[in-house]
């Protein structure tokens, strides 16, 4: 996984929220996407902790579960402008 290219901002919030870079790429990486007010936004569905899953293998996926509730979001240029976690569903526009 190459370095994670994140604001300053990005960095702070990440930091502050506890959500560690290994998470962030995983969620750009398997994570499902939509875009929203300009900016993809990364997050975990039903089909994405299924890949998840997959891929990381049970034990693994049991360590980073209470992580999948983050979500990232990235400008076009591909830098996360910020993290966060869900509190309620994301919705479509």
């Amino acid at each position: 996984m190459p370095p994670l290219a994140e604001t300053r901002h990005a960095a702070m919030r990440r930091q502050q929220r506890a959500i560690p870079p290994f998470v962030v790429g995983l969620l750009m990486e398997q994570g499902a996407s939509m875009r929203h007010d300009g900016a993809e936004v990364y997050y975990v569905d039903k089909e994405a902790r299924r890949r998840i899953r997959r891929t990381l293998g049970d034990r693994i996926h049991v360590a980073v579960e209470g992580y999948l509730d983050a979500y990232v979001v990235c400008a076009d240029d591909g830098r996360v402008i910020t993290t966060g976690w869900r509190t309620a569903r994301l919705r479509r526009t």
